[in-house]
């Protein structure tokens, strides 16, 4: 799988939030973000490259991928962030997402998805050595092909 659409079709419905990662380059190549946002959502890089004072911000390359977080295409993961020894990436989570409470990852791979709570992943970020920041993160107007799937918390 490389899309949420592909796995909104074929995965059982899971608590958290429905995340996407997406590891994005300035233009001048001084500056990764990895913004965690709810996987509909359509970030504005050109608004988002306005609020860091950078030309624009694009996608990172697969080369990219691989030597910053150690994952291929449709497999980011802040887990990959074990693979950032030198804290190129800056981590920013949307606050939509971080109001849920809980996280669908993948876990290096997009076979599988670990659902990871705010405070591990606190902890994990931590140990990386990686500061986080939540914010509004801007997303472009769109109108949604089909209603996102229900997510249901779990109860003790």
């Amino acid at each position: 799988m490389f899309t949420c659409e592909e796995s909104d079709k074929i995965c059982p419905p899971m608590p958290g939030a429905h995340t996407k990662q997406l590891l994005m380059r300035s233009k001048a190549k001084d500056k990764y973000l990895l913004a965690i946002v709810m996987h509909d959502k359509r970030v504005d890089t050109r608004a988002l490259s306005k609020e860091y004072k950078v030309q624009s911000f694009s996608f990172a390359s697969p080369e990219n991928l691989r030597r910053l977080l150690g994952v291929t295409p449709g497999s980011v993961s802040p887990f990959g962030l074990l693979y950032d020894k030198n804290h190129e990436i800056e981590v920013i989570v949307d606050e939509d997402a971080w109001n849920i409470g809980q996280f669908r990852f993948h876990p290096l791979t997009n076979t599988a998805t670990l659902i990871v709570d705010r405070e591990a992943f606190k902890t994990f970020l931590k140990h990386t050595g990686h500061a986080f920041s939540i914010r509004k993160i801007p997303a472009k107007n769109f109108k949604m092909k089909y209603p996102a799937p229900e997510v249901r918390g779990i109860t003790d």
